[in-house]
Formats: C-alpha cells, sequence, structure tokens
C-alpha cells in the first residue's frame, strides 16, 4: 500500500509505542471527587473544612487557583477531562448519553503505550456498564455510578449484599428524627465512599506488584448529593455555623436571562428553603468532603508503602462544583463561579515545582499534561494545553481566556419531567438552549443566543450579582468578549492553520 503523508501522520506515534517501551516511566493516580467546590479545601482558605489529606497534596505539588472546568455537569465534563477535548468537538452534550466512539480517552493512550490501567468508582459513561468502561481502554473496572437506576450494573452494590448485615437498607436512607437530618443508617465502612477507597487501595497494590508502569481513575460519588453521611461524621460540624449564601427572592430570579429561571425553577425549586435546613445541607457537605478527604489520604498511604510514590503523577480534581444554593440553586448546569471554578492539585516529584499557579488553566489541559509527562505523543485532535511546562519553570504563554459550554436547561427527559426539546421550539421557549462562557482574569461574559447574556466584573463583584450585560458603558467589554468566544469556536477544532482532513 503506498503511504500517503495522511496514513504516515495517523500511524507514526501509535506504532511507536509497545509495551516494552513503558518501563521507567511515570504511574498516574488520578482522583475525582463529583461535585467537589474549589472553596471546600483547606489549602484554598477554607478555614472550616477538615481536608489535611488534600492540603498535603497541595503542599507537595501544584495548587492551581485558576482551573475551570469546560462543562458545569458530569458527562461532558468527564469525557472532556479524560479525551482532552471540548463539549463542542467531543458532542457528549449531556447525561447519560453515549459518547462517540471515535473520541479516544486517555486511559486508551496509557494502555496502548504498555500501562496498566483500571478504574475504581464513578465514570458515568453510557451505557453504564462495566463492560463498556473497559471499550475505553481500562482492563480492571469496579464500578459504582451511585444513581439508583445503575444499581444493577454496580460492583458496590454487588460487594455490599454480600458483606454489609444492614444488605436490605438502602445506601442513602436517614435517621429519621436524627439532629442531623442527613445522618446515614448504614455504618461507615458499608458506604460507597469507604469501598472506593478501599477498592483503589487494592488496585493500586495489585499494579505496584506488577513491572510496568500504572493509570488508577479512583472516582468518589461524594459529596454530590444526597447529603447522607453517616456517623461520626454526621456529628463533625454540630454546633459551627458555617457561612450560608445571601437568600434569594423569585424576584431575584426573574431578573436572570430566561435560561437560568426556567433552570432554577424546574421542578421543586428550593430557593426560599428553611435556613435551618441549609445549614444541616452545608455541615452534611462539608463532612462529606471530609470523608472523601480520608480515603484520599488512605490511597496517598498505600502509594508510599508500594515504593512508587516518587514515580507517581498524582492530579485530584473535580467535574465542577456545587452552587449550595447560591444564586437560588442547587446543583450545577450554569456559569457561575461555584459550578465552573474548581479544584486542581497535582504532584509530580522533581518535575512539578510546588507552589500555588494563579494562570488561567482549563481541565481539558490535564489529558496532554499527563501524556507529555508520560512521554507519551499527545494526539493533534487534544485541544488542551500542556501544563508541564508552567509547572517546570520552562516557557510558557498564559492563556488569556477560559471557556465553557453547557445546554442550558439540561436537556432531561423522563416520567416527572416536562424539559421536552421540540425542533424548531427548544425548550420552555429557549429556542437555543446551547450557551458558552468566556472567562478573563477579570471580566465573565455568559451568552445565551436569543436570550442576551450576563457579563460580570469579577474584581468589583466576585459574588456575580450585578449583571453588566445590557449597560451601555460596558458594550466595549461585551463585544471584546464576544470576539474571543467567536475566536474559540472557530480555531477549537483545529490544532493547526490547515487540518489534515482539508489536504489532499
Amino acid at each position: 500500500m503506498q503511504t500517503t503523508r495522511r496514513t504516515f501522520l495517523g500511524t507514526a506515534p501509535a506504532a511507536a509505542l509497545t509495551p516494552q517501551s513503558a518501563a521507567g516511566r511515570p504511574n498516574v493516580l488520578l482522583i475525582l471527587a463529583d461535585q467537589f467546590r474549589f472553596d471546600c479545601l483547606g489549602a484554598n482558605g477554607n478555614r472550616l473544612i477538615r481536608t489535611p489529606n488534600l492540603e498535603r497534596l497541595a503542599a507537595g505539588g501544584a495548587n492551581f487557583a485558576s482551573a475551570f472546568v469546560q462543562a458545569p455537569v458530569c458527562v461532558p465534563s468527564r469525557v472532556s477531562l479524560l479525551t482532552g477535548r471540548y463539549p463542542h468537538s467531543h458532542r457528549n452534550r449531556v447525561n447519560y448519553t453515549p459518547v462517540d466512539a471515535g473520541e479516544v480517552f486517555l486511559q486508551r493512550m496509557l494502555h496502548d503505550a504498555g500501562y496498566q490501567t483500571g478504574s475504581v468508582g464513578k465514570l458515568h459513561y453510557y451505557p453504564p456498564t462495566p463492560e463498556h468502561a473497559r471499550t475505553t481502554g481500562f482492563d480492571r473496572v469496579q464500578l459504582d455510578d451511585g444513581v439508583a437506576a445503575t444499581d444493577r450494573f454496580s460492583d458496590y452494590v454487588k460487594w455490599r449484599q454480600t458483606n454489609d448485615p444492614r444488605r436490605d437498607t438502602p445506601y442513602n436512607a436517614v435517621v429519621k428524627g436524627a439532629r442531623n437530618p442527613f445522618r446515614g443508617v448504614i455504618d461507615y465502612q458499608f458506604t460507597p465512599t469507604h469501598w472506593t477507597g478501599t477498592e483503589s487501595c487494592r488496585m493500586l497494590r495489585e499494579f505496584a506488584a506488577v513491572d510496568r508502569p500504572f493509570f488508577l481513575h479512583c472516582s468518589f460519588f461524594k459529596p454530590h448529593a444526597p447529603h447522607t453521611v453517616p456517623a461520626p461524621y454526621d456529628s463533625m460540624f454540630d454546633g459551627v455555623e458555617i457561612p450560608l449564601p445571601p437568600a434569594v427572592t423569585l424576584a431575584d430570579i426573574e431578573r436572570l436571562p430566561l435560561p437560568l429561571q426556567k433552570l432554577i425553577l424546574r421542578f421543586n425549586p428550593p430557593y426560599n428553603m428553611d435556613r435551618t435546613q441549609l445549614q444541616w445541607i452545608y455541615r452534611s457537605y462539608y463532612a462529606a468532603c471530609a470523608m472523601v478527604d480520608t480515603e484520599i489520604g488512605r490511597i496517598l498511604d498505600e502509594l508510599e508503602r508500594s515504593g512508587r510514590a516518587s514515580n507517581t503523577i498524582v492530579i485530584f480534581t473535580t467535574d465542577h462544583g456545587d452552587q449550595l444554593l447560591e444564586h437560588g440553586l442547587e446543583g450545577k448546569n450554569l456559569f457561575f463561579e461555584s459550578s465552573v471554578h474548581i479544584p486542581l492539585l497535582a504532584r509530580y516529584p522533581e518535575h512539578i515545582r510546588p507552589g500555588v499557579y494563579r494562570e488561567l488553566v482549563e481541565q481539558v489541559d490535564v489529558t496532554p499534561s499527563i501524556l507529555e509527562w508520560c512521554g507519551v505523543p499527545v494526539p493533534k485532535r487534544v485541544q488542551g494545553r500542556s501544563l508541564a511546562p508552567l509547572l517546570s519553570g520552562a516557557k510558557y504563554e498564559p492563556r488569556t481566556h477560559v471557556f465553557a459550554e453547557n445546554i442550558i436547561p439540561e436537556v432531561i427527559t423522563g416520567a416527572k419531567s416536562d424539559f421536552f426539546y421540540v425542533p424548531g421550539q427548544g425548550i420552555k421557549g429557549i429556542r437555543h438552549p446551547d450557551a458558552k462562557m468566556v472567562r478573563g482574569t477579570r471580566w465573565k461574559l455568559n451568552y445565551y443566543p436569543g436570550h442576551g447574556g450576563e457579563l460580570y466584573d469579577l474584581a468589583n463583584d466576585p459574588g456575580e450579582t450585578r449583571n453588566l450585560y445590557d449597560s451601555p458603558a460596558h458594550q466595549d467589554t461585551v463585544r471584546d468578549l464576544k470576539g474571543a468566544l467567536l475566536d474559540w469556536l472557530i480555531t477549537a477544532g483545529e490544532t493547526d492553520q490547515i487540518a489534515e482532513k482539508w489536504l489532499l
């Protein structure tokens, strides 16, 4: 067969990768928590939270102060993280939708480079089965997505049925009449959080016993709602008054662009929730963060015992934050800082200079960074930028903007929902529900085609309470940010001036 430039470019990198060539390459431990806020780390200034293990991880590596997800919802964000590609490129835009078969995940790239690959905990792929997860590049999968509808595929649920004396009690059941209304019934040792930590330690030990590098994806469901926390964590923050967000009224919500109104007010909106109930939600959320931190400590200790810590890249992050009733919304799905601004920690001894990094970074930058550190060629389809030069002190051109996108309101169809998309009409009067965000160091623009937008001066309004989008004095800023958004949409899909698919 005649070798063309296209076939050479497409096959040369893969041909250079063999299991034998993997010897000496670093291991990768990627730890995710679900819906974990940036400000719920002691290393990020929270003096009430209890996260000592994440603090020691931050102290030994890079703590990114300005890291952002590319979609404030689970599945699109997770696919972006592990492909290094933006949602509008990988096309996985909402939860419980299959990813395009042509997308290549980090686990596949590392597997093909000779790595052992495994995942424990939440993946949130579709279909939500261990068998499908293995097709993405994982050798081994211990799955628990933490959603009742997927329990029949859960390895945790199967384990608990064999081991927990209270196996017939739902794992999110709460003790009626308890001081903390979210106190869990089942013992901590049988929770999904503890199971994920235990199985991660087990898989790490088994990988470390083999003379090949490994990629371990460890993913906790917590602190995602429901806010069930078992003893002793249920009382960890008793008596602690955690600062709550300002209360909002229906009038406040109705001043937001229509897509946000529909999102916040869908189903049974809790914007006027009783403040005592909200305080217990915050206490239980903080306790769930502490639970995750405890398990991360066990995993880091296991890594030290294995003798592999000095040659292991450790990364901690999340798929998005949690509004916790800021702006009247529980959950996420919009572009306020509490949803899109995330914790991102990275440690790789002798390769990452410890410290706080304030440069704007995107979560799509994680995959190309790992590939560079592992000596694996970065595919041209990857749209993120490696952070390795920044973290080693080499020349690095900082981003001027970061971007995010989402279907707002998220397309949810089901027996309890009337949020159906109708071609030509959209959802609930929102004809074009695909929204985009562009954020610089000071200004943030959220754009909703056909429904206006939001412009926030983050330097003078960090709470994002004063929308300046229609202000005559700020139209130059709106125009500049729309230009940056347009440039990104035009250029993000091509990593060179001419796409290879166009070449003859």
